[in-house]
Order: C-alpha cells, then sequence, then structure tokens
C-alpha cells in the first residue's frame, strides 16, 4: 500500500498485520480522491476506523490543514503512528485511540468540526448510518462539508440523515463509496447540497 498523489507520493504505507483492518485498494483511494479533489485542499479531515491511516495521510499529502484518526485496535495504532512519523505528518495529525462513537461524543462536547470526514467501518457490522447519524447530532460537519462511507456493495445507505444529504454512490467489486454533503445553513429543506 502507498501514498498516490500530492507531497507524499509514492511513499510505502505500513498495514497491522492478520485481518482486523481492510486497507482501502489503491484502485478504490484513486478513484474516491479524483471525485473529491476539489474538497481536500485546506480540508479538517476526520478519518474514522482508520486503520492504518490511508485515506487520512492521502488527503494530508494532497493539501488538506489536519487530520484527526480514531482507532482501537492496538495494531492498527502502531501502523497509523508508523505512517505518520514516516511520512513525516506527525506536526499536522492527531491520534486518538478508542471507540469511534465514544470519540465522536468527545469531539462533539468539544466543538470540533470537520470539513472532510471518511468512515470506513468493518463491512460485516453495518455500522455507516450510525456513524452519519452520530455525525449529524455532535454537529461535526462544517456546513457544506462531505462525509465519504465505504462500505460493502450490497449495504444500502440512507438518502438523507438529519441535515445530510446523499449526493452520489459508486461501485467498485464489492466495495461501494457513498457521499453525503452537509446541506448549507439556508438551503431548502429536502433538497441536496
Amino acid at each position: 500500500m502507498r501514498v498516490i498523489g500530492g507531497s507524499r507520493r509514492g511513499m510505502k504505507l505500513r498495514t497491522a498485520p492478520g485481518r482486523e483492518t481492510r486497507p482501502t485498494a489503491d484502485r478504490v483511494k484513486e478513484a474516491l480522491f479524483n471525485i473529491i479533489a476539489a474538497d481536500v485542499p485546506g480540508a479538517r479531515v476526520l478519518d474514522l476506523f482508520a486503520g492504518s491511516g490511508a485515506l487520512g495521510i492521502e488527503a494530508l499529502s494532497r493539501g488538506a490543514a489536519s487530520a484527526v484518526f480514531v482507532e482501537r485496535s492496538p495494531r492498527a495504532l502502531a501502523a497509523l503512528r508508523a505512517n505518520l512519523e514516516h511520512t513525516r505528518f506527525l506536526e499536522v495529525a492527531t491520534v486518538i485511540p478508542g471507540d469511534a462513537f465514544r470519540t465522536l461524543a468527545r469531539l462533539g462536547r468539544e466543538g470540533a468540526q470537520f470539513d472532510l470526514v471518511f468512515v470506513d467501518p468493518p463491512y460485516a457490522a453495518a455500522l455507516g448510518p450510525r456513524c452519519l447519524q452520530a455525525l449529524a447530532d455532535e454537529n461535526l460537519l462544517a456546513p457544506g462539508g462531505l462525509v465519504v462511507v465505504e462500505h460493502e456493495a450490497l449495504e444500502d445507505m440512507p438518502e438523507h440523515v438529519e441535515n445530510l444529504s446523499r449526493t452520489r454512490s459508486a461501485r467498485y467489486g464489492r466495495t461501494a463509496l457513498t457521499f453525503f454533503r452537509r446541506r448549507q445553513p439556508d438551503a431548502q429543506q429536502g433538497g441536496d447540497a
């Protein structure tokens, strides 16, 4: 696995040993970053279920301002920290070990907001819709912000969750990416952002 674009292009990334995490395939990552290219520069990024940190690191490499990585697996955390050190992104990265939902509640209490959120939970757990609800409940997405959920292609994603509207879906074999945009405060109810 490697960084595929930006200032750290070509740098190799470690993955956690075993089957605890499922790294995003390079072709899916490349397609994802082609779709969201305009949203990345200067973005405050949240990488939930971060694993090795590949998505957040890719965003940093392409000009994101900062990234918060949330992961609970000790082996994945070790790979994530090594990757941040190797890519020299430690100064603009925050690693939070622990449960994604507890962390979202804490970030909400702290008033944190993000422009770009990656949600890549274990496929069998169907956690994508729960994460969307928690992001909306905790007001963690800045107006106009984007959430990308990576999930099993057969898993259904909702059209709307509170102030988040689905704008696009793309399928890559067993993997799907579904995109949600936070509606601007002055946007009409029910309309896509």
